[in-house]
């Protein structure tokens, strides 16, 4: 077999099965990569507050990586632009957020920031944001998946910044954020709601076994094709031999004819003088 292996389109052959298994093991290694999924930032960054103009953009999602920074920002409400967000618990009690519209000094684009001012049990004690210069510290969070479906007026199923966007006709950040702390001229402000305190993320790594499945499908390519070479070798290897046993057999079965044909009786020299 190994001098049908060295025959030139066996050789260029399994380059080219090796070249292929390369790809298939770098894909493999990627998907390794892929499973591993990174944990959120360390809460010594999360925690510590930075201005909210300089750490995130309007117009851009939202990354992990991001979520979770405690950010501060001054500018006004907008109490008109408020909606309620529905089934949303607080110690085990079933109401809702309230979320108004934050003209952020500063901000890109004039953007606003939706912001979660409180919680309340019933949609009637949710009050008016206050006026004037607040200014908010807080908790950015990535926007939820909007929720298609009736809801009663002034409320919507998810804190979608799209959504509102669409609602409030204005330009929205592609993020939230939960006012741990609301003041103005350094000054708590009641608001009559309770807070809602988000806290940051566990630090942990999570696994996607999805893409520890295909890593192992893409060695096993890598595995088959190298296979499928030396399978395709091994038949061209098992055709040469019984190409070469048939031709033995004519030439042994020529052999044997002539040799039959030199066998016959005939008339002799010796027959044709007499």
């Amino acid at each position: 077999m190994l001098k049908t292996a060295l025959q030139p389109r066996w050789i260029a052959g399994l380059l080219f099965a090796l070249a292929i298994s390369t790809v298939f093991v770098l894909l493999s290694e990627w998907q390794f990569s892929a499973a591993e999924n990174e944990g959120p930032p360390p809460s010594e960054d999360t925690e510590a507050v930075v201005p909210l103009t300089e750490f995130f953009t309007p117009g851009v999602p939202l990354y992990g990586s991001q979520a979770d920074q405690m950010v501060t920002f001054t500018g006004s409400f907008q109490p008109e632009d408020q909606v309620l967000i529905e089934n949303r618990l607080l110690d085990g009690e079933e109401g809702y957020w309230v979320v108004t519209a934050f003209d952020v000094d500063g901000a890109p684009q004039d953007a606003s920031i939706p912001v979660v001012r409180g919680w309340t049990e019933e949609a009637g004690d949710a009050g008016t944001a206050p006026e004037g210069e607040i200014t908010i510290t807080g908790r950015l969070l990535p926007p939820e998946a909007p929720i298609a479906g009736p809801v009663p007026e002034g409320t919507v199923a998810a804190l979608s910044s799209a959504e509102l966007s669409n609602i409030w006709d204005q330009p929205l950040y592609s993020a939230f954020v939960t006012a741990h702390e609301t003041t103005a001229n350094g000054a708590p402000v009641e608001t009559g709601l309770q807070t809602v305190t988000v806290a940051p993320q566990p630090q942990e790594t999570t696994i996607n076994w999805l893409n520890i499945f295909y890593a192992v499908e893409w060695v096993v390519f890598a595995g088959f094709s190298v296979f499928l070479w030396w399978r395709l070798l091994a038949d061209s290897y098992q055709r040469s031999l019984e190409e070469d046993e048939y031709e033995d057999d004519e030439y042994e079965d020529d052999e044997y004819e002539d040799d039959e044909y030199d066998d016959e009786p005939g008339t002799t020299t010796s027959e044709v003088k007499k």
